[in-house]
């Protein structure tokens, strides 16, 4: 007799035991279902995680904690009819506080069996809405992760290429103004002469678009007031979007200046009217909107301009979206377009401080918005004519390409210089001891162990008085010369040439 009592204490301290282990545990919600799913236990942890006492929930349904959507569904009946023929049912998902809001929970119920039947059911649950927010953050970060190498990678072949095809184009439109020169009176080379001048035309804006994709363009930031950009060139984009589409202005009166380059700026800003016009065959509106926003998502963080290109057309599929901004992707038949457009505005955008954004709805429209920093300064003032400044004296052409270096021979001495060439930075600085010259004019990417703005800033220290002008196609370095040497985007032309040399002379 005395045995058996043991036990039965044994056996009711264990259970106590258990109870209150239990009922105490604060981050699980532990409770006890029986075979319909009534609630016939409650711990501490279910009144913190799900807010409810255990006299406002002990005989509810637990299909009170789902989403109105998944008690619609069946989900709960689901749940125990899978825990009942498998063993256990285990999810993650939405479920409901009793104060209505939502929490992101890992569930799992089992079954419990007492003499082969069914009496009921044990529910643990856990909030792990925090987790699967951290989860989410990195999966974002992966995936930003993996697309800035993927365009990193494009970067580096699509400039690569476009660097090496400038120095052709260079060649090419030098030599075209030799020709244009000396094809007085005859028509037919004039003729020739002028198609090859629109092809070269056509492609160093083709270049351009590649370098700004790739980020190794050349650029001249400088602040400008957005409004009366936009003004100065309406009859361009007006011609853009053609007769069906109308085009409307919605631009906040104190939008604020932004820092960018003018000629990437109105490039993008062409490439996504006309985007927009296309995905409109039936006609509709193109919205150019600015308005001033404050963003602090890092890295873009403090003041910054958000231009905004909506359309009223088609949309853009899922399955595309993601595709839009790669070089050569186009969803236009062969002949209507290169796949460069969107290249270079995620290029320009991106170059220039800010980053770009699309927002698409199929049957609605597409707006694509570009978030570039507030700017400062001097607001650009358009400039005047192209009349060729001309000059005298000897400049140090420092270029290793012999091709190139012979069409900007030709150019500097149609403005009345006398040039002397050398092939590297090393040569340039034994000429310029030895000789002495009035200028130096050097490409940036040379071989050797100092490129063209290693040259540029020993310059500086030995000869601080010697004007310099740096010319390239793109380079990496070319971002930290912007505010000490005039740099010439190749391939220029004599007028080009003639200014960049008129403002060192200044």
């Amino acid at each position: 007799m005395a045995k058996k009592f043991s036990q039965q204490r044994d056996l009711f301290e264990s259970e106590r035991s258990f109870r209150l282990l239990v009922e105490g545990v604060a981050d699980y919600a532990l409770y006890m279902l029986d075979p319909s799913g009534i609630i016939t236990s409650w711990n501490i942890g279910g009144e913190r995680i799900k807010g409810y006492s255990p006299a406002e929930i002990l005989g509810q349904h637990f299909s009170c904690f789902y989403t109105e959507t998944d008690r619609a569904n069946g989900k709960p009946a689901r749940a125990l009819c899978i825990a009942r023929e498998t063993g256990r049912y285990e999810e993650e998902g939405w479920r409901v506080r009793k104060d209505g809001t939502f929490f992101w929970a890992s569930v799992v119920i089992d079954p419990i069996y007492e003499d082969g039947a069914l009496v009921g059911f044990a529910k643990i649950t856990r909030d792990i809405t925090e987790r699967r927010n951290s989860e989410l953050k990195l999966e974002a970060m992966q995936k930003q992760l993996a697309e800035s190498q993927k365009f990193d990678a494009l970067g580096q072949l699509t400039g690569g290429i476009a660097h090496d095809f400038n120095n052709l184009l260079m060649i090419i439109s030098g030599s075209l103004h030799v020709l244009k020169r000396s094809a007085t009176n005859d028509a037919k080379l004039e003729r020739a002469i002028s198609a090859i001048e629109t092809a070269t035309k056509r492609g160093a804006a083709l270049t351009n678009q590649l370098l700004t994709f790739a980020r190794r363009q050349s650029v001249n930031p400088q602040a400008i007031d957005f409004a009366e950009r936009i003004a100065s060139i309406r009859e361009v984009l007006d011609a853009g979007v053609g007769s069906a589409v109308r085009l409307a202005l919605d631009i906040e009166p104190d939008a604020w200046p932004i820092t960018a380059d003018v000629s990437e700026l109105e490039t993008a800003l062409l490439n996504l009217v006309i985007n927009a016009r296309d995905a409109m065959p039936d006609g509709g509106t193109v919205t150019i909107g600015a308005r001033n926003t404050v963003l602090d998502e890092p890295p873009l963080a403090g003041d910054f301009l958000a231009i905004s290109i909506a359309d009223t057309g088609l949309g853009i599929p899922g399955d595309v979206l993601d595709k839009i901004f790669e070089p050569f992707f186009t969803t236009k038949p062969i002949g209507k377009g290169t796949g460069l457009g969107l290249s270079q505005v995620h290029g320009f955008a991106h170059q220039a401080g800010g980053t770009v954004k699309v927002a698409s709805e199929l049957g609605k429209g597409t707006t694509f918005t570009i978030l570039l920093p507030r700017g400062d300064g001097a607001l650009s003032r358009e400039t005047a004519g192209e009349v060729l400044f001309r000059g005298s004296g000897t400049v140090l052409l420092v270029e290793d390409n012999p091709d190139v270096a012979l069409v900007s021979i030709g150019l500097l001495e149609q403005l009345g210089y006398d040039v002397r060439r050398v092939a590297d930075a090393e040569a340039a600085l034994r000429e310029i001891e030895k000789n002495g010259v009035d200028f130096v004019f050097s490409d940036i990417v040379m071989p050797g162990k100092m490129d063209g703005l290693s040259l540029a800033l020993h310059l500086r220290q030995i000869r601080p008085g010697l004007p310099i002008l740096l010319a390239t196609g793109y380079s990496d370095v070319a971002a930290g010369v912007r505010g000490d040497f005039a740099i010439l985007r190749k391939p220029y032309e004599i007028h080009e040439l003639s200014e960049a040399i008129a403002k060192l002379a200044r």
